[in-house]
């Protein structure tokens, strides 16, 4: 460290990129610092820094490594208690002063394997970001000094040294009743829990944070569809579960039907303690499906929803750069079962009305022969039947479906009731018939192999992958929009899928393997050697990356308009 500061010195009153001197690491007692990546411009994204550091002897309990849900939560805990400190430090110092910016890749409020802090029975690593000082383009050598040399050590040794293994432990204990509950729904057939006392609520549209006051409503299972849950480490734990097949969340306007669904979009990830939503847990394979018009469609068998097209166009090999309501909602429902999704989940309100339903006054003016849209509720039982694929969808314009549903869960101020015996006898009704339509099955589901040079990046002229935000991943010369896969939640996710595309590309599309056995083979690798394998930095500082699910990259994968399949 001490060699550090002689540099910082030396370096004083230089022009920015004599700060690339400091490259290196550097000791003092129990702490390691690297400088892995110094930035070329005062105006450029940040450097990065790791800093390794002892753990104090007996803090962290050999069994928290024991399974990787245990790791992740501790890694989670990490990340979070030096996203505190830092923030405390600032506070106490009166914000930047001379001394730059120091970050971490803070988390929300979902639990994702990440790379901003790796854990270690007796050590542990922070990957954290730093603003070096400057004046305009000068180095304030001092200034330095003390940011790196002070200010970023006592930041993580303060964090190590405030942490408090029982809260720790209440982590771990956490992520342990969760993976329980997991387990359960798969071993008795259910695809989603939401237990008694839940807060679904969020706090506004643009947060994810719990609804807080006296007009929360926590939510209470219907007897009938009420289970007890045996967990680790507590009590028994009882709430709603739902069960595979065919489930409407049914109800008037504004009476929680979407609240409930979003919950359970969330759910295929475990949430931090005090969301509200700790134990509201859906199958890990569930998407997200809807309507999402004008976006890149290449090769996707569409032909269970959508034959004879005007003109003959083929719809077992489609291909659109602007796609329909129709063409892309029945595109992404092909899509997530390539990838093998078991749970579809569905709000009419983001649907294609005329995907969704075509009702028996309407096959009564349009014959089927001029129609090529199969809509889903012809569709939604041969698909759990055929395939073992379940659906639960928010409905509150449409009857249709009352008679394919096994379960149907009715909303009315934000209260759930068991509607189903109601639904079928209203269903059985003679006056409410309609005539099944699409054939009697729903076919096999294709298998499509991507040709590799239109996964490179470097094919329209650039080699760059780099996220913007949430939603958005400029790959080579073209744009990916996001902004419709709903279960992204955290940007970096969005950084990690730039990254995987670049690794895809380069590793795993050899032009004869599926794209959901690449994609596969990738996450595989990822849970043998870490998420850091896909960063540009690995080896070095790979610390601003979560872990997005399978889906979620098919999904970038599906909207790039450069891709092509194999013919």
């Amino acid at each position: 460290m001490e060699r550090l500061r002689q540099l910082c010195m030396k370096i004083d009153g230089k022009g920015y990129k004599a700060y690339k001197d400091l490259l290196g690491s550097y000791t003092m007692a129990g702490l390691t610092l690297h400088i892995d990546h110094v930035q070329g411009d005062p105006f450029a994204p940040p450097s990065r820094v790791r800093a390794a550091a002892d753990v104090p002897a007996g803090r962290f309990d050999p069994q928290w490594f024991t399974a990787p849900h245990r790791r992740t939560a501790l890694e989670d805990a990490l990340v979070r208690a030096a996203a505190e400190t830092i923030r405390k430090h600032f506070a106490r110092t009166g914000g930047r002063g001379n001394g730059g910016r120091i970050a971490i890749d803070t988390p929300g409020q979902q639990v994702l394997p990440r790379t901003a802090a790796i854990a270690r029975p007796d050590r542990v690593e922070f990957r954290l970001s730093v603003e070096l000082p400057a004046a305009g383009r000068t180095i304030l050598g001092e200034a330095a000094a003390r940011l790196l040399c002070g200010r970023l050590p006592d930041i993580v040794l303060e964090t190590l040294r405030g942490l408090d293994p029982s809260h720790l432990r209440a982590r771990i204990e956490l992520a342990d009743q969760q993976a329980a509950i997991r387990a359960f729904l798969k071993e008795r057939g259910y695809v989603a829990f939401v237990a008694n006392g839940s807060v679904l609520p969020r706090e506004s549209g643009i947060s994810d944070r719990p609804l807080r006051g006296d007009q929360v409503i926590r939510f209470r299972s219907p007897a009938s569809l009420e289970v007890e849950i045996p967990l680790p480490h507590r009590e028994p734990i009882r709430g709603m579960a739902i069960p595979r097949g065919v489930t409407l969340i049914a109800g008037g306007g504004f009476h929680g039907k979407s609240t409930l669904l979003n919950a359970l979009v969330r759910g295929v990830y475990d949430h931090v303690p005090g969301d509200g939503r700790e134990f509201v847990i859906t199958d890990d394979s569930a998407v997200k499906i809807r309507a999402e018009d004008g976006r890149r469609v290449e090769k996707v068998d569409i032909s269970p929803f959508i034959t004879h097209l005007p003109f003959g166009r083929d719809t077992r090999r489609f291909s659109t750069d602007n796609a329909s309501g129709s063409t892309s909602q029945a595109a992404n429902i092909i899509e997530a079962l390539e990838m093998n999704a078991k749970v579809l989940l569905i709000d009419e309100d983001t649907s294609a009305t005329n995907f969704m339903i075509r009702d028996a006054r309407m096959q009564e003016l349009v014959a089927k022969d001029k129609e090529p849209i199969t809509p889903y509720v012809d569709k939604v039982r041969q698909l759990f039947e055929e395939h073992g694929v379940s659906t639960i969808l928010v409905t509150g314009g449409s009857g249709d479906y009352l008679g394919e549903a096994d379960t149907v869960i009715l909303m009315e101020d934000y209260e759930p009731s068991d509607a189903t015996s109601t639904a079928r006898r209203i269903a059985g009704k003679p006056e409410h018939a309609r005539r099944k339509e699409g054939g009697d099955r729903f076919g096999a589901i294709s298998r499509r192999v991507v040709v590799p040079d239109s996964l490179d990046p470097a094919s329209g002229g650039k080699h760059k992958a780099d996220a913007k935000g949430l939603s958005h991943i400029r790959y080579g010369s073209h744009d990916i929009d996001l902004s419709f896969v709903e279960q992204l939640v955290d940007p970096s996710q969005t950084r990690a899928i730039a990254c995987m595309l670049s690794v895809l590309s380069r590793t795993f599309a050899d032009g004869q393997t599926p794209l959901a056995d690449m994609i596969g083979n990738l996450y595989r690798r990822i849970a043998d050697e870490g998420l850091d394998i896909v960063s540009p930095y690995a080896g070095k500082h790979p610390g601003d990356l979560a872990l997005p699910r399978p889906f979620e990259l098919a999904a970038a994968v599906n909207r790039l308009r450069s891709l092509r399949v194999k013919d």
